[in-house]
């Protein structure tokens, strides 16, 4: 009783700081706005300058909402990587999801010179690239769930997924080496990964992604407890493990695809805070974990964020480089201190 009281003041804490961090990602940037005008704008009430309104509700609201998106989404996929494999350096990439969306977003904005003029046609269209990705994903998904089906062993689905990301990446490196700097420039870009980017048809496309995404998760979570104490335990207990992967996969594969679609490629979120987590609250139990999960990636990208925006200035850095910057040292600060490592 009272390890679960310590365990629900934990996550009352963790959300009220995601609500504090949420005003914050709000308030600052390249203009900063006081928070009276922040609530005011959100409720249509009388705001200082109509200029806030728009800078809120126009492209700081969208932003924040993607932020907790992407963070939840990442971690939460992290989570169940690293459970179905039992492997602590599983991420939500692990399948090979990102690589094959990278291959996407390569053919389209590097295909042109390589392919032809043809595809220069379909960089006209914003939407270009989230479909490029998203198909790209798919069809690594497709490719591992058809491994998942006919191979018995998960690790063997591991190094599949592996196996995959290695001949999509030898595929862009070809592409990159017969493109143009333009082009190349434009693909590097993308692969910094964006928040900022989406307007609130897209945020709301990205959110059915991850309520479908995190309800598969959530629905999960006995099964996940059992695999902790292996396959075969977990036979004997009549779970059907075929069927519990295929459905992690999928809700990983939902996640993690659909975040790098909108967002493109974030490292590092899904692989750390699963572990991070661990070290504030050390349980193995998911119906304590996934909750915790889900609001400690949605913190932590929300601190990345807003260190991104430079507070004050007019720049803004790439939030892949900000979420390693940030996320790596703590992790190694907290495992060094704890001595040990949770899984």
């Amino acid at each position: 009783m009272q390890s679960s009281k310590k365990y629900l003041l934990l996550l009352l804490l963790l959300f009220l700081g995601m609500l504090t961090l949420i005003l914050l990602n709000i308030s600052l940037g390249s203009v900063n706005i006081p928070p009276k005008d922040i609530i005011a704008s959100i409720f249509n009430g009388e705001v200082s300058r109509e200029t806030y309104r728009y800078i809120i509700v126009e492209y700081r609201l969208p932003k924040a909402f993607t932020a907790i998106i992407t963070g939840s989404g990442l971690a939460i996929s992290g989570l169940l990587m690293q459970t179905l494999f039992r492997n602590p350096l599983a991420g939500p990439y692990v399948l090979g999801l990102s690589s094959g969306a990278s291959l996407g977003v390569a053919i389209v904005i590097m295909g042109a010179s390589v392919f032809g003029a043809s595809f220069a046609a379909l960089l006209l269209s914003k939407w270009s690239l989230v479909i490029a990705s998203s198909l790209g994903s798919l069809l690594v998904l497709m490719a591992v769930m058809l491994a998942s089906i006919r191979l018995r062993d998960t690790m063997a689905i591991l190094i599949i997924g592996l196996m995959f990301a290695s001949l999509t990446a030898a595929v862009v490196s070809v592409l990159s080496y017969f493109s143009p700097a333009e082009d190349l420039q434009q693909y590097i870009f993308w692969s910094f990964g964006s928040l900022g980017n989406l307007s609130w048809p897209e945020v709301g496309i990205l959110s059915i992604f991850w309520i479908i995404g995190i309800t598969l998760a959530v629905s999960c979570i006995k099964n996940l407890n059992t695999l902790l104490l292996g396959e075969q335990y977990a036979k004997s207990l009549g779970m059907s493990i075929q069927q519990n992967r295929l459905k992690i996969i999928i809700a990983t594969s939902l996640l993690a695809g659909s975040i790098t679609a909108f967002a493109g490629p974030i490292a590092f979120v899904g692989l750390a805070v699963p572990h991070l987590i661990r070290q504030i609250l050390p349980v193995n139990n998911h119906s304590i974990l996934v909750p915790a999960v889900i609001l400690g990636g949605a913190t932590l990208m929300l601190i990345c964020d807003i260190a991104a925006q430079l507070p004050g200035s007019e720049f803004t850095l790439p939030i892949n480089a900000i979420t390693s910057l940030i996320g790596a040292p703590v992790v190694i600060w907290l495992l060094v201190r704890k001595r040990k490592f949770l899984f």
